[in-house]
């Protein structure tokens, strides 16, 4: 299994990030892609990419700190980004529910963070909350194809459609596991494993069975088995498809990875 999406260099861990890293291993996660969300944490993201063999980066600026965005910072995302181990742009996007920024530098930060991944031949890891049609209409606009995946995705069937169809994966964290999140599950029915991907958004949104506290990767497979009850699957299959989905978006896999699943 890969952990997409986990903020390994949040405070949480500053005290056992080695046995959260351990744990996951022991769960059955083989790689996990730490997420920055502002030029530290981005930097910070990249350095343990560099000191651990099973951890991969994204470096870039979250909606809600785009009014912080200037030449120098893009400068500094751009530099990172031509590491070997930063295997992404982002997370980048559009988040309406907070509006800690205003709604046209979120649009100019995703623009710039677009570019970016462009000129590295990187995917986008997008946030998008509550702003879906205009993310979607940002997106469709580019008249360019687009790699990425849309993060912990809480919109329509509909929604997941329209995203689908410009290339996009999807990827579901813990609140597909909550008992009132039905009608998410439902958006996950719509959709084929093929479209998905596995994420915590560690230290975030941890998984049912431990809800209230510190989320890890290793917590991850809580997720897979989710979705293997909502397809039928058995968790090896979620495991297989899904792997070979990150492998293929992030380019982390064996050669054999570009196969067919």
């Amino acid at each position: 299994m890969i952990d997409t999406h986990c903020h390994l260099d949040f405070p949480d861990y500053h005290e056992d990030l080695d046995q959260v890293i351990e744990r996951a291993g022991q769960a059955g996660v083989e790689k996990m892609i730490t997420i920055g969300i502002d030029a530290p944490s981005s930097r910070a993201a990249a350095a343990l990419a560099r000191e651990r063999l099973n951890v991969y980066a994204a470096v870039g600026l979250h909606p809600n700190s785009a009014a912080e965005a200037d030449e120098n910072l893009w400068r500094e995302i751009d530099d990172l980004a031509a590491e070997r181990k930063v295997v992404a742009v982002g997370e980048t996007g559009l988040d309406y529910y907070r509006n800690r920024a205003p709604r046209d530098a979120q649009r100019r930060a995703f623009l710039r963070q677009i570019d970016i991944a462009a000129g590295h031949d990187l995917p986008v890891v997008i946030h998008c909350r509550q702003a879906y049609d205009d993310c979607y209409d940002i997106l469709r606009g580019l008249g360019r194809p687009l790699r990425g995946v849309m993060h912990c995705f809480s919109g329509s069937a509909e929604d997941a459609r329209r995203f689908l169809d410009l290339g996009l994966l999807l990827s579901f964290g813990g609140p597909v596991t909550f008992p009132n999140a039905e009608e998410l599950r439902g958006v996950v029915r719509s959709v084929r494993p093929e479209d998905l991907m596995l994420e915590t958004d560690a230290p975030f949104l941890a998984p049912q069975a431990f809800r209230g506290t510190r989320n890890e990767p290793a917590y991850v497979r809580y997720i897979a088995r989710a979705l293997a009850r909502l397809y039928d699957l058995s968790l090896h299959d979620i495991d297989r498809i899904t792997t070979l989905n990150a492998n293929r978006l992030f380019g982390i896999g064996p050669p054999d990875s570009a196969e067919t699943a």
